[in-house]
């Protein structure tokens, strides 16, 4: 008996969604988020000068790449210390979770949320009552009903004898008191428990007194609409299922946070390149135009090449200008998403990325990453909840369109005395004199359309959600394979740019060296000076890109890059 009895109790108070779903967010939930390229790549990753030689020979068809060599990383500004800063992705990542505003935003959704669960739960809380009402009367005489006296004994004079009452002049006081709790319970059911106690006192006329007490139970419970555990703890297990809907879509919001600013931290990497190119560009324009004045003055070279050092010297010198303000605008970038203490604006500090760039070749499966993708991504496991709640929802809603069939009991132990409340109340405990009743009500709607359309529309509502949930599917796939592809063409781009930059700094060097030996002109020096400037402005740009392509494939996949460990600490946990 013990045990059907603990399983009886163990479903009254279940509240909790559906378990193995519960589970599935837990787990997905937990702290660490990262994709670990190296880890899940079927083959070792490539660096660049590993792929180099074989992508000469023709393009491979797969490949991926580690770290860049100390040439593609930028050069560190000419600041003074107090005025820069060094940023690894780490660090920055840290700073964006801990002072973010989207993300301090975002952490608000989960407390909200779990007051709405707060207030489905506070619908089962007891209520405890009570009222007092004292009252006086000094009435006049009054006339009453005409009656006819049917005594008990039959030899009574006032047999059949028809007469009228009158109501003589009276002054009462009366106390009304009652205390008691309600008992709302989960099958649907009214529990009432209450003890009324009345006194009445009169002084003129007929002086007498009577106390009155009662003990009464009642209790409403519903047959068809409204019965039953699961329909009164739905809206329970919907605040709920949202709740944890919350606080999947607050962590989606820190990994889409962390992306953008993983993105601009590359973005501002690529901003350094290309300012370091623009200066070698216009140093060795520079350099050129001191050369070609020292060659003229020597009579070595015609005047007419001073001129066009000059205007190679002010071309770059445009462009030098345009990559500074460009800098300083991806630096304003990433600046706002820290919204990090000492970082303002409009601050001088320069932010430099310390992380060297990922340069290596991954090889990997496209069917395992999508599968990863549909198991990891939050936006899946969001509609999921959804749908959860939506089934709970069409089941409740489903409840409703039955007619409600109530059944009513009350019980009341009486008790009277004409000396006090104590004599009244020890004859209610006797139990010899009680009152109870039981009864039935009904209520069926003419049309009920109503509660039919609430559910033909949640029903509606579902199977969009279903429709949804297969489109987003297949949104993921498509992202997976893009990222893939991208990953790809941007290590491909690496490899073509490193070898065009290895060229193009052969041809300038052969090209100077013909100018310096009468054989070309200083605008086919610049010539070449410009296509060397390019190659290492793509090089630069397709590594950026690169890291762009990995951070997007691992939100694809509904994650973070795996640079370092990092604990979102943004859930609350499903209670």
């Amino acid at each position: 008996m013990l045990i059907p009895l603990l399983v009886s109790c163990g479903q009254y108070l279940d509240t909790s969604p559906d378990r193995k779903l519960v589970k599935r967010v837990e787990e997905r939930l937990k702290p660490d988020e990262g994709l670990p390229l190296p880890a899940i790549s079927q083959l070792p990753p490539q660096t660049v000068e590993q792929a180099l030689p074989k992508f000469k020979e023709g393009r491979p068809k797969s490949a991926t790449i580690l770290p860049p060599p100390s040439a593609t990383k930028p050069e560190l500004p000419k600041a003074a210390p107090e005025a820069s800063k060094q940023l690894s992705i780490a660090a920055v990542r840290s700073m964006a979770l801990e002072n973010n505003l989207d993300l301090k935003i975002a952490q608000a959704d989960p407390k909200i949320a779990a007051t709405a669960v707060s207030e489905e739960e506070a619908k089962f809380d007891d209520l405890i009552f009570a009222k007092a009402k004292y009252g006086k009367k000094n009435t006049p005489a009054q006339n009453l009903d005409v009656v006819s006296f049917t005594p008990v004994d039959p030899s009574s004079p006032l047999k059949n004898e028809i007469d009228k009452l009158t109501a003589v002049p009276q002054e009462t006081e009366v106390l009304d008191m009652e205390a008691g709790i309600v008992i709302p319970l989960r099958t649907g059911a009214k529990v009432t428990l209450s003890s009324p106690f009345d006194g009445k006192r009169q002084f003129r006329g007929v002086a007498s007194d009577q106390y009155q007490n009662a003990l009464r139970f009642s209790i409403s419970q519903p047959l068809l609409r409204d019965a039953g555990i699961s329909n009164n703890v739905a809206g329970i297990r919907i605040a709920r299922y949202e709740q944890q809907a919350v606080d999947v879509k607050t962590r989606l919001q820190a990994i889409r946070v962390l992306a953008m600013v993983e993105r601009a931290y590359w973005s501002l990497y690529v901003a350094w390149g290309e300012l370091d190119v623009r200066r070698q560009q216009y140093e060795n324009a520079s350099n050129n135009l001191s050369m070609v004045r020292k060659r003229v003055a020597e009579g070595l070279t015609a005047s007419i090449e001073i001129n066009r050092a000059e205007i190679g010297v002010a071309e770059r010198l445009e462009s030098l200008i345009i990559a500074e303000t460009s800098l300083k605008t991806r630096q304003r970038q990433l600046k706002l998403l820290l919204n990090a203490p000492g970082l303002d604006l409009d601050s001088q500090t320069l932010l430099i990325p310390e992380t060297s760039p990922t340069l290596l070749e991954f090889n990997l499966d496209r069917e395992q990453l999508a599968q990863r993708a549909l198991d990891g991504r939050l936006e899946l496991l969001e509609l999921e909840l959804k749908l959860a709640a939506d089934l709970t929802k069409i089941d409740y809603l489903s409840n409703q369109t039955l007619p409600m069939f109530m059944l009513d009991y009350n019980y009341a132990a009486l008790g009277r005395d004409t000396s006090s409340y104590g004599g009244a109340f020890d004859q209610t405990l006797s139990g010899n004199y009680s009152d109870w009743s039981v009864g039935v009500r009904m209520e069926i709607p003419l049309s009920n359309e109503l509660r039919r359309a609430r559910l033909d529309r949640a029903v509606q509502e579902r199977m969009q959600r279903l429709t949804t949930q297969q489109l987003r599917e297949l949104s993921v796939r498509r992202e997976i394979y893009d990222s893939l592809d991208q990953m790809s063409q941007n290590w491909q781009r690496i490899l073509a740019t490193r070898q065009n930059v290895v060229l193009a700094g052969l041809n300038y060097d052969a090209e100077l060296k013909q100018f310096k030996e009468g054989l070309r002109t200083m605008t086919e020096v610049l010539e070449t000076l410009t296509r060397l400037g390019e190659a290492q402005l793509r090089e630069v740009r397709a590594i950026g890109d690169y890291q762009a392509s990995m951070i997007d494939l691992a939100f694809a996949t509904g994650t973070l890059l795996g640079h370092s460990r990092v604990d979102l600490g943004l859930s609350a946990s499903a209670q």
